[in-house]
C-alpha cells in the first residue's frame, strides 16, 4: 500500500469560495487526497504519496495566483514585501484615484473650472499618465488571477473586476485617439480598482478579526522556559530555553506567574493553576506531586519543578488548535448549497452583465451609458458574499468554544445542534464527579489480602470505579499476575502463577452465583464469591441546572447507565430527568443509543471511555474526558476538564452559529438580488459598485464577530 505524507500549507490571496474551490481542484488533480481548503484563514491541509514533491505542488498552486508557505503554528505572519498585500496596493493606488477624482469638485464648485489646476488635471494625456500605475498594479494582480482562474475551470471574483476596470481603460484609449473628452472614464479604471483593493483589505480585516480567538491561543505556544540540568559536580543549573527547543523527559522550573511551556508532570511542589485559556474558567485548580499541566496554563501561585511529557504538536494545545482547523476546513450541509451557487455565480453575472449592455443599448440608443451600466454589474456583483456566509460563522463559533473549553471537532455538529430533541447521559463520571469513597465491604478473605487482591486487579483498569478503589487501597504489595484482562461492561479477569482465577466485576460477571444485586463489586476466586464492596459516588453540583436547562425547553432528557436501576432511578428523581434506563452493557448502550438517534436527533454525553462506541453512534456525541486524553476521545464535541456546566454553553453556541449562517447567507443572496438589478438600471455607478461591493463581505464578517460576544445561553 502505497505511504501517504500530511502536508500544511498557510495559503494567501483566496478571496472567496471560488478561490478555494481552485485550489482543491489543482491539488485534486495532482492526486492529493483528504483536502480541506479554509477560505477563512488560509489552512489547506492534504495528503500526498511520499514520492511526491509538496514543493512542486507549492509552484503550481502560486501559479494559480496564490502564495504559499509553511503552516506556522505560532500564529506569527511572515512579513510581506511591499505591494504583496492588498492594503499595499490600496496606499499605492489611492493617490492616483484621489487625483483622476479632483476633477469631480467642478460640478460642486463651478467656479473651480477656469483653475489652472483643474484644467491641467482634466488633461486627457495626464490623465492617461495618472490611470496607468493603478491599472498596472490591478491587472498585476487582477488579471493574472482572473486568467488562471479562467484556465482552470473555476472563474473567480477577479474576472469580474479585470473585465470592468479593462473595459473602461480601453474605452477610454480609444476615445483618447479619437478626440472624444465625453468617451473618457480612467477615473472609473483607477476607483474601480482602487476601491476593490481596499475593500479586500476591509474584508481581509474582518476576517481575521473572526480568528481571534484561536490566534490568542496560537500565541501562547512560544514562551519561554526556565530549564534544569545538571553540571559536573551534579549541582543543579537552571537556564532560559525557548519552549520550542524543549524534549520530551526534560525539567523546568517554572514559577509564580509564568506560562506553563509545554505540556508537563509535576515532580515537586503544590501550585495553583488557572488554565482559562482551556477551560474558560478563571478560578485556579490545584495542582501536586504527578499531576499533569497543560501547556498554555498559568501558575497562579506556588513554585513546581515538572518533567516535559510532550512538545510541538503532540501537546493538547497543539491538538486543539489542529482540530479547531480541521473543523474550519470542513463544510456543514448548509455551505454545499453556497458552493454549488458560487460555482456558477461568476458566469451568471457575465451573461447578466452583457444583457443589461445589449438592452441598454437598445433602451438608450447610446453606447456610453450601456457600457457604464454593464460594468457597474460586474463589480457590484459579489460572489465573495456567499464564499464566506457560512466559514466566517463556524470561525467565530468554533473559536468561542475552543476558548470556553468547548471543543468541536467538525463544523457539522455546530449545525446539527439546532435539531436536538432529547439528551442522553450516562452516569459515572458525567452527572456524577466520578471521584468515589469505599463506603462498605464484605469478605471471607482477611481484611488486608482482600484489599491487596482488589487494588492488584482494579490498578489495571480505566473504570472510574476501579481508579478510586486503586487510589483508596493502594499497596506495594501487589499481585503479579501471570494474565489480566478487562471485559467492558463486566469487569477485570485475572489468572496468578498457581493458576487461581478471579474476577472483580458488576453483578453481571456473578448473575449466576449469588441473587444480591446490592452491591457495586463482586469479587470470586475460582468461581467462589469471596467479598463485595459498596461505593458512594457524588453528584455534580451543576448537573440539576444543566437537566433544567434542557427541561425548560422542551428537550427530553434520558440517563442510560450500566448501573443498577434502584440506583440510577435515585439520582434520575434527584435530577428531574425523564427516562431512566439501567443496568445496560456497553454493547446494549450502543443499540439503544442508534435506535434513539433513529427515532430522533439524540446528544450522548459520556465520559469518552466505557461509552466511546455509543458517543459515535449518536447525532452529536458529547465527551466529558479530562484534556489530555482527546487524542483518543470518539465524540463529535469534547468539554474539557469534565465541564457539565458547559453542555448548555455548547448547544448555544452550536445553534447561534447556525442563525448566523442564516442570517448571513440571507444577506449575501438578498445584496447580489438587490445589487445587480440596481446596477442594470444606471442607478449608481461603477466606481460607487466597487465600494459597496468591498463593504457587503465587512457586514458579513461583522455579524459572525457577533457571535463572541451575544449571550447563546
Amino acid at each position: 500500500m502505497q505511504q501517504m505524507e500530511k502536508v500544511q500549507w498557510k495559503v494567501d490571496g483566496m478571496t472567496c469560495a471560488n478561490c478555494a474551490l481552485s485550489v482543491h481542484r489543482y491539488l485534486e488533480k495532482e492526486g492529493a487526497q483528504n483536502i480541506a481548503v479554509s477560505v477563512i484563514n488560509g489552512d489547506v491541509t492534504f495528503d500526498i504519496a511520499e514520492k511526491t514533491e509538496p514543493d512542486v505542488l507549492a509552484k503550481g498552486v502560486q501559479t494559480l495566483g496564490y502564495h504559499v508557505s509553511r503552516s506556522d503554528a505560532s500564529g506569527t505572519e511572515e512579513k510581506r514585501p511591499w505591494l504583496s498585500t492588498h492594503y499595499h496596493r490600496f496606499l499605492f493606488c489611492l493617490p492616483f484615484a484621489l487625483l483622476l477624482n479632483l476633477h469631480m469638485l467642478v460640478f460642486v464648485w463651478p467656479s473651480l473650472h477656469h483653475q489652472t489646476l483643474f484644467t491641467w488635471l482634466m488633461n486627457p494625456w495626464l490623465q492617461l499618465a495618472l490611470t496607468v500605475p493603478p491599472f498596472f498594479i490591478g491587472m498585476r494582480y487582477f488579471g493574472r488571477s482572473a486568467i488562471k482562474s479562467l484556465r482552470n475551470g473555476v472563474p473567480n471574483m477577479n474576472v469580474l473586476i479585470s473585465i470592468g476596470a479593462a473595459s473602461a481603460f480601453t474605452y477610454s484609449i480609444i476615445g483618447l485617439a479619437m478626440g472624444r473628452t465625453d468617451m473618457l472614464f480612467f477615473e472609473t479604471a483607477a476607483t474601480i480598482i482602487t476601491l476593490v483593493f481596499f475593500g479586500e483589505h476591509l474584508e481581509h480585516v474582518s476576517v481575521q478579526s473572526t480568528q481571534k480567538a484561536l490566534k490568542a491561543l496560537m500565541r501562547s505556544q512560544k514562551v519561554m522556559a526556565h530549564m534544569i540540568a545538571f553540571d559536573d559536580q551534579h549541582q543543579e543549573v537552571i537556564f532560559p530555553i525557548e519552549n520550542t527547543q524543549l524534549k520530551v523527559g526534560d525539567l523546568v522550573l517554572i514559577n509564580t506567574g509564568e506560562q506553563v511551556p509545554a505540556d508537563c508532570k509535576v515532580l515537586w511542589g503544590d501550585v495553583l493553576v488557572n488554565e482559562a485559556i482551556l477551560t474558560g474558567e478563571s478560578l485556579p485548580v490545584a495542582r501536586g506531586k504527578k499531576d499533569p499541566l497543560i501547556g498554555g496554563s498559568v501558575l497562579e501561585s506556588g513554585s513546581a519543578k515538572a518533567m516535559v511529557t510532550a512538545v510541538g504538536n503532540d501537546t493538547v494545545l497543539a491538538r486543539i488548535l489542529q482540530m479547531v482547523k480541521q473543523a474550519q476546513g470542513e463544510k456543514p450541509p448548509m455551505q454545499q448549497m453556497a458552493d454549488r451557487i458560487s460555482a456558477v455565480f461568476v458566469p451568471a453575472v457575465l451573461a447578466i452583465a452583457l444583457l443589461a449592455f445589449l438592452a441598454n443599448w437598445i433602451f438608450l440608443g447610446s453606447f456610453t451609458p450601456a457600457l457604464m451600466r454593464a460594468i457597474a454589474v460586474l463589480v457590484i456583483a459579489c460572489p465573495c458574499a456567499m464564499g464566506l456566509a457560512t466559514p466566517a460563522a463556524i470561525a467565530v463559533g468554533l473559536g468561542r468554544g475552543a476558548r470556553s473549553g468547548v471543543l468541536f471537532r467538525n463544523a457539522k455538529s455546530l449545525e446539527l445542534f439546532k435539531n436536538i430533541r432529547q439528551v442522553v447521559f450516562d452516569k459515572t463520571g458525567t452527572l456524577s464527579t466520578g471521584r468515589f469513597r469505599i463506603a462498605s465491604f464484605e469478605s471471607t478473605m482477611p481484611e488486608d489480602d482482600f484489599k491487596r487482591l482488589l487494588y492488584s486487579l482494579e490498578k489495571h483498569s480505566a473504570h472510574p470505579l476501579a481508579k478510586s478503589i486503586a487510589a483508596e487501597w493502594k499497596t506495594s504489595g501487589e499481585i503479579r499476575w501471570k494474565n489480566i484482562a478487562e471485559e467492558k461492561g463486566r469487569g477485570m479477569t485475572a489468572t496468578d502463577a498457581e493458576g487461581n482465577t478471579y474476577t472483580a466485576g458488576s453483578f453481571a460477571s456473578v448473575s449466576g452465583i449469588t441473587s444480591d444485586d446490592r452491591h457495586n463489586i463482586y469479587v470470586t476466586r475460582n468461581g467462589i464469591l469471596v467479598g463485595t464492596l459498596d461505593l458512594e459516588d457524588e453528584l455534580r453540583p451543576e448537573a440539576a441546572g444543566v437537566v433544567a436547562y434542557f427541561r425548560n425547553r422542551e428537550i427530553r432528557t434520558v440517563l442510560l447507565s450500566g448501573d443498577r436501576t434502584s440506583k440510577v432511578e435515585a439520582v434520575a428523581k434527584q435530577l428531574g430527568i425523564d427516562e431512566v434506563i439501567a443496568e445496560k452493557t456497553p454493547d446494549e448502550k450502543l443499540e439503544i443509543i442508534a435506535a434513539l438517534s433513529a427515532a430522533q436527533p439524540t446528544v450522548m454525553v459520556g465520559d469518552g471511555v466505557n461509552d466511546a462506541p455509543a458517543l459515535a453512534k449518536a447525532t452529536i456525541g458529547v465527551s466529558m474526558s479530562e484534556a489530555s486524553q482527546l487524542a483518543v476521545q470518539s465524540a463529535q464535541v469534547v468539554l474539557m476538564n469534565s465541564g457539565l456546566g458547559k453542555l448548555p454553553l455548547a448547544l448555544g453556541i452550536g445553534r447561534h452559529t447556525e442563525r448566523t449562517i442564516r442570517q448571513n447567507l440571507f444577506w449575501a443572496f438578498a445584496y447580489n438580488v438587490v445589487a445587480i438589478p440596481v446596477a442594470a438600471f444606471g442607478l449608481l455607478t461603477p466606481s460607487f459598485g466597487a465600494l459597496v461591493m468591498g463593504l457587503s463581505d465587512v457586514v458579513l464578517a461583522a455579524n459572525s464577530v457577533r457571535l463572541r460576544f451575544k449571550k447563546v445561553v
